[in-house]
């Protein structure tokens, strides 16, 4: 694997321009309510067909060459949302990890969660305890689960962690920080799209993200295809990233396990 970017054909079997490859695609999974209101349906049916979505989304990014993506599935925040729907999502997670398992294993992705295990119902924290173990050695692509996650609440267990290694503020330094962070092996984000037409970040990867680039899409998560993923890739391909150079200058930070 090259430390920079790689070449794709970005509409699968469509020969085009090739751009620049990213190589970790975050998605922030918006608008399954939305999905379901505008079909008459109950909330929990948008969740259903959201995480139906899922494995569409993983072997597309994984046949474009995408080596890392990150899917925010559960947000700290949402706990504030009615517990019935609270509770559908977390039953619809287990039962979408158990049913999903098995091809994600078979495609070679690894999975991997950020976030909170405390809590959570003993039957989710088991299943994603056991697909991650299951998939440990899988390398095609490492899928991330964001789930019970927020980006403050990883920056303040960060700086707990480090004030409890007697880490002084004198001697503190980002490479410290990032090495404490729930995404410490993995490489910054490239490209975060969100889906549903919202134009915010929302408490996502809040350090990770300083260097990323965005695509925003009103296309709803349940909606949002293989072409669309498509489009977002071929987009960032078009963009000339300077990580604060000047122009012409396309030379990355260094990240983690590049």
């Amino acid at each position: 694997m090259n430390n920079e970017t790689q070449v794709f054909d970005p509409v699968l079997d469509h020969h085009a321009d090739v751009p620049a490859m990213p190589r970790h695609v975050a998605i922030i999974m918006d608008g399954n309510g939305r999905w379901a209101a505008r079909r008459g349906m109950p909330r929990l049916s948008g969740h259903e067909h959201g995480t139906d979505n899922i494995q569409r989304i993983t072997t597309a990014a994984a046949e474009l060459g995408v080596r890392y993506l990150t899917l925010w599935a559960f947000s700290t925040d949402n706990w504030r949302r009615p517990r019935e729907e609270i509770d559908g999502i977390l039953r619809i997670l287990v039962e979408v990890i158990n049913r999903e398992l098995d091809e994600l294993d078979r495609q070679g992705a690894q999975l991997r969660h950020i976030g909170s295990l405390e809590g959570l119902d003993p039957a989710l924290q088991a299943a994603v305890l056991a697909a991650v173990e299951r998939t440990r050695t899988n390398d095609r692509l490492i899928l991330t689960l964001a789930f019970n996650y927020s980006g403050r609440q990883e920056l303040l267990a960060a700086v707990k962690s480090l004030v409890a290694s007697g880490i002084s503020a004198d001697d503190l330094t980002e490479d410290m920080l990032q090495a404490h962070l729930f995404t410490k092996d993995l490489p910054d984000p490239d490209l975060i799209v969100r889906t549903s037409g919202e134009h915010r970040i929302s408490n996502f990867l809040l350090w990770q993200s300083a260097y990323s680039e965005f695509f925003f899409t009103p296309t709803l998560w349940p909606d949002f295809g293989p072409e669309e993923l498509a489009e977002a890739v071929q987009e960032f391909g078009r963009r000339e990233r300077r990580f604060g150079g000047v122009h012409g200058n396309r030379s990355p930070l260094p990240l983690v396990n590049r």
